[in-house]
């Protein structure tokens, strides 16, 4: 991979936690990740993206560090990772590891400090008031969870400002001596060898919070700060950002009002996944026609992280009443399957009644979007959730790599195991897991390598544009084109039952020896252009042209 190689990347997300435990003990670690990066360099992963690895008292999974400087103990030393860096590049891996720096664990030495003492030279990194703020009720990000976003400390004697948790206290990043210490981390897993980061809840990160101002002003200036500082230590690291604003925000993000690309490289597209589920929900290609349309374009450089599914719930918010209740309606009818009242808490098979043909059409409809794919660990076999667990948990389960105890992720008698194993019924890892997969050529993994080894010959997705063709077509037909100076790839997706036909004819004349790279079924030639026909819930991924 060259300069802007997240561009032509596949991202693959894992709790090393819940992927491949090597010692027995139940909980999986970074050996374990090693003798799976085979497995990952095979299905096609290009860039491995780690769900927090630090120190911490694991109350929220990982999110309440205590140590930036190292790798949770149950996980392994800094000696397992730095291996794992070399093991991962030998295979053309990158590795990126999330950046929460929004906040600490109350148990972080730097605010165990700050609250014994006024004196503490770590005091003012977190935000304090010394009445109850006005607005503590409000701004909740779990809510149902929380009850307030200011807690009173009864060592300090002062309130303390946590936009999550109440053991989440949040750094303060109008403080220098913060902005120092979040690039000095930053640098010290560059040094290590790292990628990048994923950066968490951005726009928490970059609020100037006031007690009593629930709008706290932005300072973006932090963020271009940080990309210059990122890239003079490693010219192509890259900072991919989870900021979930509305949509006339988030060119922001990108760069500054001149139109550079000075800060953030990529951002999760959540508009883009909240109307992919709605179209899928509905069988009608409208939301995802208007979500292209509506996206705002990038400075150059600037790149879009396209998902089905992360390592949180759904999130619906930035739907309306109507469009939310026709997802819960088809995906998530059950109470026990939403969270927080915006969004639901289950992996894609099950959602999907786990229809092979539906399955696959929504994951080659957002492969062949503009943008970096995403994908959970898991996702590539078809894997469950488990809704007896918490929250997030539900789809935070142990990888399911074959039918031995434990689905081959422990050796650890069950009940040491970290999370329980699915097991039972058509998701659990007595009929579902990789090696079953492995040795079935016309498996959901099978069908995974072949269409990320077809991404890899169709640059244009990755780095080119991205076009609703706009032609007469039944409601569940989206056709869209991406062009790049490499050529031009048209696709054809049925996100409805019926087998449908569409002309095509306009576009004829820009054909080179038009062949599918990618289809569900054997279709005829696409001759003149005028009878494209595709199968209820098909899909065709059609090359154009190929230009030298």
């Amino acid at each position: 991979m060259s300069d802007r190689w997240y561009s032509k990347a596949v991202v693959y997300c894992l709790d090393i936690d819940s992927f491949a435990d090597s010692d027995g003990d139940g909980c999986g670690d970074i050996r374990g990740l090693i003798g799976r990066l085979d497995y990952l360099s095979r299905l096609g992963i290009n860039c491995l993206w780690l769900n927090p690895i630090h120190p911490s008292p694991g109350k929220d999974d990982g999110y309440d560090v205590s140590d930036f400087y190292n790798v949770d103990p149950r996980f392994g030393t800094l000696g397992d990772f730095a291996e794992l860096l070399h093991q991962a590049a030998n295979r053309g891996i990158k590795v990126i590891i999330d950046l929460v720096v929004n906040h600490t664990s109350d148990q972080h030495p730097w605010f165990v400090s700050a609250r014994s003492s006024p004196d503490s030279p770590y005091r003012d990194w977190y935000v304090w008031s010394e009445t109850a703020p006005e607005d503590r009720k409000q701004g909740m990000v779990f809510p149902g969870e929380q009850d307030e976003t200011w807690s009173y400390d009864r060592t300090a004697k002062l309130w303390y400002y946590h936009r999550f948790y109440k053991f989440q206290p949040d750094l303060n990043i109008e403080n220098p001596e913060v902005r120092a210490e979040i690039k000095k981390i930053c640098a010290f897993w560059l040094q290590l060898g790292v990628s990048g980061f994923r950066m968490d809840a951005v726009p928490f990160i970059i609020e100037k919070t006031e007690p009593g101002s629930p709008t706290a002003p932005m300072d973006f200036d932090f963020l271009s700060d940080l990309r210059q500082h990122v890239q003079w230590r490693k010219g192509d690291a890259v900072l991919l950002a989870e900021a979930n604003v509305e949509p006339e925000k988030l060119v922001t993000y990108f760069g500054d009002e001149g139109g550079s690309s000075n800060r953030i490289h990529m951002l999760f597209d959540f508009m883009l996944n909240a109307r992919l589920v709605l179209g899928l929900a509905r069988q009608d290609t409208e939301p995802i026609i208007d979500a292209l349309r509506d996206s705002p374009k990038l400075p150059d450089g600037g790149q879009w992280a396209t998902f089905l599914r992360n390592h949180d719930e759904i999130d619906l918010s930035r739907l309306t009443a109507e469009q939310r209740k026709d997802v819960l309606d088809q995906f998530g009818p059950d109470e026990s399957m939403q969270l927080y009242g915006r969004g639901i808490r289950r992996r894609l098979a099950p959602m999907l009644g786990n229809d092979r043909r539906r399955i696959e059409l929504a994951y080659a409809l957002q492969f062949s979007l503009r943008g970096t794919p995403v994908i959970r660990y898991g996702e590539e076999i078809g894997m469950g959730e488990n809704l007896e667990l918490e929250g997030r948990y539900a789809i935070r389960t142990p990888m399911q790599w074959n039918n031995l105890p434990n689905g081959g992720f422990s050796s650890a008698d069950p009940k040491q195991v970290i999370r329980p194993v699915i097991s039972g019924g058509e998701y659990g890892f007595e009929t579902l897991n990789a090696t079953l997969q492995r040795h079935d050529p016309k498996s959901l993994l099978s069908w995974f390598e072949r269409m990320i080894r077809t991404l890899r010959e169709t640059p244009e997705i990755g780095g080119g544009t991205c076009t609703h063709v706009d032609v007469p077509a039944p409601r569940g037909i989206l056709v869209h084109r991406a062009d790049a100076d490499t050529g031009t790839m048209l696709f054809v997706h049925n996100l409805g039952t019926e087998d449908g036909v569409v002309d095509l004819s306009s576009l004829a004349a820009e054909a080179d020896f038009p062949n599918d790279v990618l289809a569900d079924q054997k279709y005829p030639e696409p001759g003149e252009f005028d009878k494209i026909s595709v199968a209820g819930y098909g899909y065709r991924w059609i090359r154009m042209r190929r230009t030298a």
